[in-house]
């Protein structure tokens, strides 16, 4: 079915302000939607498609909302292809948290160390590449070339504040626990940038607000990227700083718990509890389909048309 659920994105996410964004990514968060079946996303767009040209208030109906949830939250926007279930957004909560709580306790050794930053900066590479931008012209060894050269070298970046602790421990407490949450957040954000640098340079598709397709602009690819970046770097840079801080303010008072396993928990419950905040805070951070003037475009798109702003698509 060709249904481009571009339109979609766009009803529940231009122009609108982070409030309803937050609301409308709470629901496509929804781990139930992990699990959705290929058999029941395809009733939700068969349902879509004999809609697509209904009355307002008939979509306003709770069914097809619904089934425009089920859709965004498990078929490519750009593609119109389904999301692997490891690499929907609903799953990227429940397979980073842990990472990051892994990342975030006390170094046992060099093994432990790369294996945490490489299923980390493995996943999230393999995340960024399949919610990027799909306009552009990309083939699949290219692209896998991209992720593995992106894998191994976020992954040796990522160890370094740890390695070079091992190597040399620091006597400065908040150095000690701040220097890899800098690293977390800065690579984090350069994992976005790298994985999907084919966007920058290849360009992705820009429309007006009808959803005509204008051209490829690499100006965009390049909003479309950086607005990524930033959010994913406020998402683990938060994450896993507001839990040091709690942590730290915890430890003067007299209801800190003393018990080596009761510590362990609050670090657990405290580092759960940000992240799933954050991760739909981050993603409401800037709208899916983008807004860009023209006349900030490539020469070849603003004489091809007479609007003065346009629109992409961002990626997750």
């Amino acid at each position: 079915m060709s249904l481009n659920l571009l339109s979609g994105v766009s009803l529940s996410h231009r122009l609108q302000s982070f409030f309803r964004r937050f609301c409308q990514w709470m629901d496509l968060l929804d781990p139930v939607n992990v699990f959705i079946s290929v058999e029941s996303i395809e009733k939700s767009r068969q349902l879509l498609f004999t809609t697509e040209d209904a009355p307002k208030h008939y979509l306003d109906n709770q069914r097809v909302k619904d089934a425009w949830n089920k859709s965004l939250s498990t078929v490519h926007p750009d593609s119109s292809k389904l999301i692997p279930h490891l690499f929907r957004p609903a799953a990227f909560l429940p397979v980073t948290a842990p990472m990051v709580l892994l990342m975030m306790m006390p170094d046992t050794g060099i093994k432990s160390i790369i294996l945490t930053q490489g299923c980390l900066y493995g996943y999230t590479t393999a995340f960024n590449i399949t919610n990027g931008n799909a306009s552009y012209s990309h083939g699949p060894v290219e692209r896998t070339l991209l992720g593995a050269g992106v894998f191994a070298s976020s992954t040796f970046f990522g160890s370094i504040p740890h390695l070079f602790q091992l190597k040399y421990p620091l006597n400065n407490l908040w150095l000690k626990r701040f220097l890899p949450i800098i690293f977390l957040a800065q690579i984090s954000g350069m994992n976005v940038f790298a994985s999907r640098s084919f966007e920058n340079h290849r360009g992705i598709e820009v429309m007006d607000k009808e959803g005509h397709v204008i051209g490829y602009s690499r100006k965009a690819g390049r909003k479309a990227i950086k607005e990524t970046a930033k959010s994913r770097a406020v998402l683990f840079g938060t994450s896993a700083l507001a839990p040091e801080l709690f942590i730290h303010i915890f430890k003067r008072t007299r209801f800190y718990p003393q018990t080596l396993l009761a510590s362990v928990i609050l670090r657990m419950s405290s580092t759960l509890f940000m992240m799933g905040l954050m991760v739909p805070v981050s993603f409401s951070m800037f709208p899916q389909i983008g807004q860009i003037q023209c006349s900030q475009l490539e020469e070849m798109i603003r004489s091809s048309t007479e609007e003065k702003e346009l629109f992409y698509y961002r990626g997750v």
